[in-house]
C-alpha cells in the first residue's frame, strides 16, 4: 500500500470541536490512513493511499464540511485575520445590544406598549446575527454526532427566544400568569459565549507571528565571490554548496558554512544562547542568521538555505505548534450526554403530561420549562467568566496569559526548565572585581573605548562609574578578534585580553597573577589579563549577575514539588557556577536549539514540562513545552511563541502564574459543579415531578429565575479570583 503525506492549511475552524469533527469525518473515508488536525495552528496532517483517495478528494471533503483549504500560508493568515475581525465585530455588537436591552427592560424609558416589541427586535439581532455562528456550529456538531456546547447554546437560547416570541405575538395561547418573556436571558448567553470564543481566538491570532518573524531572521542577500574574485550581491536562497561568500562586520551569515579566510567575533546568541560573541577562525563552522560583530571573513557554503540550522529551528517550531495538546473540555464532554438527555426529557415530559395524563396545557408548560431551565447560561459562563477574571488578575500582577488553555495544565507540571542568559541572569556582562591598581584605570578604559565588544563596553562602564575620564589619545590600537586589544600609550605597549593573546605575544604572566586568574575563572563568567611591556599587572573578572529573585523562585518551585533544570548554550563551567548559586541540581550546557528541543521532549515522556526563556534560540523549546513562559524583555519571536508573557520581567511571576492557574481551575470546577447540580435538581422540578405530591408546577418564569440565579452564582464565584492572594 502506497502512503502519501499531505499538509494542508485549514481556515474556518472556530473551536477544538471543528478539528475533531474533520478528523472523525475523514477517518471514515476509504483510503485515508491517518488524520491529525490542529485547531491551534490551523494545520492538518494527513496520510492517504493515493490510489484510493486523492489530494483533490481530500480538499473537496474538507470544504464540504464548510471549511476552506488555504495552500498558501499568506492566504491562511489573511483569512484568519478576517475571521477574527468578524468575531470581534460580533462581540461588540452583541454586548452593545444586550446592554441596551437591559436598560430598556429595567428603566421606564420607553412606553410600555412598544417596549416589548423594541426588545424583541434587538434580541432578534443578537439571536440571529451574533448567534448565527452557534446555529451553524451546532448543525456541524450534530451531523458529526458530536453534541458539544454549541448545541447546548443553540438549544437553550432558542427555547427562551421562541417561547418569548410566542408570548409576545400570540399571548392567547398562554394563560395570563404564564405570559413572561426571556429575550434578555437569551441575549446574555450568546454575548458571554462569544466573549469566550473571542478570548480563545485572540490568543490563536498570535500563533503564526513568530514563524513569520523567524523566517525573516536570515538575510535576504549575500555577497558571492565569483571565480574572477569580484563580488556580486545575490539572493541568499540561490547559494549553492561550495560557493564562497564575503561577510563583513555588521553582516549576518547568509547560510551554514566554514570559514576559509579571516577571523571574526560572531554573535551566536539567537542560535546557541551564548551570552558573549564567540571567536571564529579558519575551519570553524558558522551558522545562518548569526551576526559578524567584528572582522571580515570568507565563508564556504556547506548547506543550502532549506537545510540550515535556522531552517531546522523553523521546522521544529512548526512541529511543536501543530502538536495535539490534551485539552480538557469537561463541559463539552458532559454536553454530549446532557444535550440528548434534555431533549429526551422534554419529549418524555410532554408525552407523560399530554398523552398519559391528558393535560396538554401542563404538557406544553412543563416541556418548555425543561428546555428553559436547562438553558446552559451557568454552564456556558462557568469557564469563560473564570478565565476573564483570571486573565485580568494576571494582567494586574504583570502576567499576560496569552493562551488560557494552559491554566488547566499547570497543575500537572513536574519540571520547570530555565534558560540562563537574560532569564535567570540579568543578561548584561559586567565587571565583578579586579586586582589591578586604580592608577591604571584611565589608560585601560581609554584603550577599551576603541572596541565595540560587549566585554570592552563592560570595562569602560565599570571605570567611568568611578568618575574616571576615559578619553586619552591612544596610538596603534589593534583589535584582535577573539583575543583582545593591543595598543601603545606614552611609549609603552599594552595588552588587554585572554591568555591566548598573552601567549601569542610572549607576555610573562607572574605566578601571583596566574593563580588569581585560575581561581577566579572557576567562579566568574570570564577573566581577562592586562599587561604592560610584556608583563602582567593584573586581571579583570567578568560576570552575568543573577536576578535578585532567582534563588527564591527556585526554592519556591522545589517546595511545589517541581524540579528546576538549567538548559543553556553557555559553557559547562559557567553553567555549573550559575546552577550551584541557584541550587539547581540538573544542568544541560552547550546546547543549541535543536538539542534543547530534544531535552524538552525527553522530559515530556515522564511528565508535563514548563520552559522559561527569553531569546530567539528559545522559541522552539517554548513552543514544544506544555507551557512556555517568556519575559517581556525577550525577543519578539519568543513573546509570540509563549503561552505566558511576564510583562514586569519579574521572575517571581513564574510562581504567581502557577498559583493563579491552580486557583483558576478550582474556581472553574466549582462553577461547573454548581451549574450541573442546578440542572440535575432543576430539570425534574421543571418536568413537574412535585406536582402529583404537592401540586407545585414550575412555570417558565420561575425556570428563568432559577436559570438567572445559577448564572449570578457562577459570576460572583469567578470574581473572587480578583481578590485572592497569589
Amino acid at each position: 500500500m502506497k502512503t502519501e503525506k499531505i499538509n494542508l492549511n485549514i481556515s474556518g475552524m472556530t473551536c477544538v470541536n471543528c478539528s475533531n469533527g474533520i478528523e472523525k469525518f475523514l477517518s471514515k473515508k476509504k483510503g485515508v490512513i491517518d488524520t491529525k488536525v490542529s485547531f491551534a495552528s490551523s494545520e492538518g496532517e494527513f496520510s492517504i493511499d493515493p490510489e484510493l483517495f486523492s489530494k483533490e478528494k481530500l480538499i473537496s471533503s474538507i470544504e464540504k464540511l464548510g471549511y476552506k483549504v488555504e495552500e498558501d500560508f499568506k492566504h491562511l493568515e489573511e483569512e484568519q485575520k478576517r475571521s477574527f475581525n468578524h468575531l470581534k465585530k460580533l462581540f461588540f455588537t452583541s454586548i452593545l445590544i444586550t446592554s441596551t436591552i437591559f436598560i430598556f427592560a429595567f428603566f421606564n424609558i420607553l412606553d410600555e406598549t412598544i417596549k416589548p416589541y423594541v426588545i424583541f427586535a434587538l434580541a432578534s439581532i443578537v439571536q440571529f446575527y451574533s448567534g448565527a455562528r452557534f446555529y451553524k456550529l451546532a448543525y456541524k456538531a450534530v451531523t458529526n454526532k458530536n453534541y458539544d456546547m454549541n448545541v447546548l447554546v443553540a438549544l437553550g437560547t432558542s427555547a427562551a427566544y421562541f417561547y418569548s416570541t410566542f408570548v409576545l405575538f400570540l399571548p392567547s395561547l398562554f394563560p395570563e400568569h404564564l405570559r413572561f418573556m426571556y429575550f434578555d436571558g437569551a441575549a446574555v448567553i450568546i454575548t458571554f459565549m462569544i466573549l469566550g470564543r473571542f478570548l480563545e481566538e485572540n490568543s490563536k491570532q498570535k500563533a503564526s507571528d513568530f514563524l513569520k518573524n523567524l523566517m525573516n531572521l536570515a538575510p535576504q542577500n549575500a555577497n558571492l565571490i565569483k571565480d574572477d574574485k569580484s563580488v556580486e550581491t545575490v539572493l541568499a536562497n540561490t547559494l549553492k554548496i561550495d560557493n564562497i561568500v564575503l561577510v563583513k562586520t555588521g553582516d549576518k551569515i547568509p547560510t551554514d558554512g566554514i570559514i576559509v579566510e579571516g577571523k571574526a567575533d560572531i554573535d551566536t546568541s539567537m542560535i546557541t544562547g551564548e551570552s558573549m560573541p564567540v571567536f571564529k577562525k579558519v575551519d570553524d563552522e558558522v551558522l545562518a542568521g548569526t551576526l559578524n560583530t567584528n572582522g571580515i571573513i570568507k565563508v564556504k557554503v556547506q548547506k543550502e538555505l532549506q537545510d540550515t540550522t535556522l531552517s531546522k529551528i523553523i521546522s521544529l517550531l512548526k512541529s511543536a505548534q501543530s502538536k495535539q495538546i490534551p485539552i480538557s473540555r469537561f463541559a463539552d464532554k458532559i454536553a454530549n450526554i446532557f444535550v440528548p438527555s434534555v431533549i429526551a426529557i422534554s419529549i418524555l415530559t410532554f408525552f407523560v403530561w399530554g398523552i398519559l395524563i391528558g393535560d396538554f396545557q401542563n404538557a406544553i408548560i412543563a416541556s418548555i420549562s425543561v428546555l428553559i431551565i436547562s438553558c446552559p447560561c451557568a454552564l456556558g459562563l462557568a469557564t469563560p467568566i473564570a478565565i476573564v477574571s483570571s486573565v485580568s488578575r494576571g494582567a494586574k500582577e504583570g502576567i499576560l496569559i496569552k493562551n488560557p488553555e494552559i491554566l488547566e495544565q499547570i497543575k500537572e507540571i513536574k519540571y520547570a526548565i530555565f534558560d540562563k542568559t537574560g532569564t535567570l541572569t540579568k543578561g548584561n556582562i559586567s565587571v565583578s572585581k579586579t586586582n589591578i591598581d586604580e592608577k591604571y584605570f584611565q589608560i585601560v578604559g581609554s584603550i577599551e573605548r576603541y572596541s565595540e565588544h560587549p566585554i570592552s563596553k563592560a570595562i569602560v562602564n565599570f571605570i567611568e562609574n568611578k568618575d574616571i575620564n576615559c578619553s586619552l589619545e591612544i596610538q596603534d590600537v589593534q583589535v584582535i578578534p577573539g583575543h583582545g586589544i593591543k595598543a601603545k600609550f606614552d611609549e609603552k605597549e599594552y595588552f588587554l585580553g585572554n591568555k591566548k593573546l598573552l601567549d601569542d605575544e610572549n607576555v610573562i604572566i607572574s605566578k601571583e597573577h596566574n593563580e588569581y586568574y585560575n581561581k577566579e575563572l572557576k567562579n566568574t563568567n570570564g577573566v581577562i589579563f592586562v599587561a604592560i611591556n610584556k608583563e602582567t599587572i593584573g586581571s579583570i573578572c567578568l560576570e552575568d549577575q543573577l536576578k535578585d529573585e532567582a534563588v527564591d523562585v527556585i526554592k519556591d518551585l522545589k517546595n511545589m514539588n517541581i524540579t528546576p533544570i538549567l538548559l543553556t548554550g553557555d559553557n559547562e563551567i559557567t553553567a555549573s557556577i550559575i546552577a550551584k548559586r541557584l541550587g539547581i541540581d540538573e544542568v544541560y550546557s552547550q546546547v543549541i536549539p535543536t538539542q534543547k528541543y530534544e531535552v524538552i521532549k525527553k522530559f515530556q515522556k515522564d511528565a508535563k514540562v514548563m520552559f522559561i526563556g527569553d531569546g530567539i534560540n528559545d522559541a522552539p523549546s517554548i513552543k514544544q513545552a506544555n507551557i512556555g513562559i517568556t519575559l517581556n524583555s525577550g525577543a519578539d519571536i519568543t513573546k509570540d511563541a509563549g503561552d505566558i508573557i511576564l510583562i514586569n520581567n519579574e521572575l517571581n511571576s513564574v510562581v504567581k502564574s502557577i498559583k493563579l492557574s491552580h486557583q483558576s481551575m478550582n474556581i472553574v470546577k466549582q462553577n461547573l459543579f454548581w451549574a450541573f447540580a442546578y440542572n440535575i435538581l432543576g430539570i425534574p422540578l421543571a418536568a413537574g415531578i412535585l406536582y402529583p405530591f404537592f401540586g407545585i408546577m414550575l412555570s417558565p418564569m420561575y425556570a428563568g429565575i432559577a436559570m438567572s440565579f445559577s448564572s449570578v452564582t457562577v459570576v460572583l464565584n469567578s470574581l473572587r479570583l480578583k481578590v485572592k492572594k497569589l
